[in-house]
């Protein structure tokens, strides 16, 4: 059987392919990137199984197949919430929710084995929308325990979310931080994405909070905030573009 793995973090690809590698099964290659898995599959036959996060470093995994017929079975590991991941039932398509469990990777490979999923009824543009679809559920206030005190945060004084660390953190109008229990990837769905851009894979701001905006070597921009110390926040390469579009909507 061949199996491939699309995801972005370095260590959660070779953790899977580890856990895969251990049931007894070959993973054929891991591509870490939309662009990456584009080319692949323009020169490569497709597996039997791919297993793939939704949320990419360059975009949604989704955009992989656009224009063409996926001949695949897929498994997506993802973090996004129970409600929205009814989706992934209506359409055949199973899902790991992370972090990934043994028990239910080894589930998800024997259900794959013993009813294989008809790749001809997966309706990607269908899930897309889904998942992309503007809600009224936008995280607008954060908890934080701080001794034996709870601090509200509004999201509005946000000028930033950073990972540093292995620790996710908010910065706010006042130059305090604050360590959240959330990943990155989940506080792109968490955040309303008109207020919200993850600029690069370390850092997500806010447009309100925006002071300047320089031009910065290898086609990408600076980011300089109101309120903020920081002399980092470099707009990679890949999302220039996009980020473009968010600040003219």
């Amino acid at each position: 059987m061949n199996i491939i793995i699309i995801e972005d973090e370095l260590p959660s690809a070779r953790l899977l392919k580890r856990k895969i590698e251990k049931m007894g099964y070959a993973v054929q290659t891991i591509l870490h990137a939309v662009a990456d898995a584009k080319e692949w599959f323009a020169t490569h036959a497709h597996p039997d199984l791919i297993l793939l996060d939704i949320q990419l470093s360059d975009g949604l995994s989704f955009e992989i197949f656009e224009n063409q017929k996926i001949k695949s079975s897929l498994i997506f590991t993802t973090a996004y919430d129970e409600f929205v991941l009814k989706a992934f039932k209506l359409n055949s398509i199973d899902y790991l929710l992370k972090p990934i469990i043994d028990e239910e990777l080894v589930f998800a490979f024997d259900k794959f084995l013993q009813h294989e999923q008809s790749k001809s009824v997966i309706d990607l543009d269908n899930i897309k929308a889904l998942l992309t679809t503007k809600n009224q559920g936008y995280k607008e206030r954060f908890t934080i325990k701080i001794g034996q005190s709870i601090k509200i945060i509004e999201t509005s004084s946000i000028t930033c979310f950073y990972s540093e660390n292995k620790g996710t953190y908010c910065r706010t109008s006042d130059q305090h931080d604050y360590l959240l229990d959330f990943t990155m990837e989940q506080l792109e769905n968490l955040l309303d994405p008109q207020q919200f851009f993850r600029i690069n894979r370390s850092h997500i701001i806010h447009i309100n909070h925006i002071k300047d905006i320089a031009i910065h070597s290898n086609s990408r921009l600076r980011i300089y905030l109101h309120h903020d110390r920081s002399d980092d926040m470099i707009v990679s390469r890949e999302k220039v573009t996009d980020f473009k579009n968010w600040l003219d909507q």
